[in-house]
């Protein structure tokens, strides 16, 4: 509907290689106007190596940091993820967010994906 554009990296793309064939498709049948494509950086793997060295997670998690870093950098208005163990958790996004503002960024928003849909249009109780 235009509400929402995807933003993702090279490394989703990647995740996309290994993910179950449906989310594949619904990936692939996203309107590529409501797309944006953003490259992984030195800039973004050092802020991922900075939650990781700042213990917000493990290193097994690595990924997830790069997620967020980049989410980060390029100014993403919410991260949608149901990583609730490494993403999606309070502490976590404290963490995060804490090395962020430390580092000179600004804060991201973390929210499951079901904290964005929008159910104006359905019937209340």
């Amino acid at each position: 509907m235009g509400e929402i554009i995807c933003v993702y990296s090279d490394l989703t793309v990647g995740e996309l290689d290994n993910a179950p064939n449906i989310v594949r498709a619904y990936f692939a049948e996203l309107p590529k106007e409501y797309l944006e494509f953003v490259q992984m950086t030195d800039e973004s793997l050092a802020l991922a190596r900075q939650y990781v060295a700042e213990k917000v997670v493990g290193q097994t998690s690595f990924d997830d940091c790069v997620h967020i870093a980049l989410a980060t950098i390029h100014k993403v208005d919410i991260l949608a993820s149901w990583n609730f163990k490494h993403i999606v958790n309070v502490y976590r996004i404290r963490g995060y967010n804490s090395v962020n503002l430390r580092q000179g960024y600004t804060t991201l928003e973390i929210r499951s994906p079901k904290d964005i849909v929008d159910y104006e249009d359905e019937e209340r109780d």
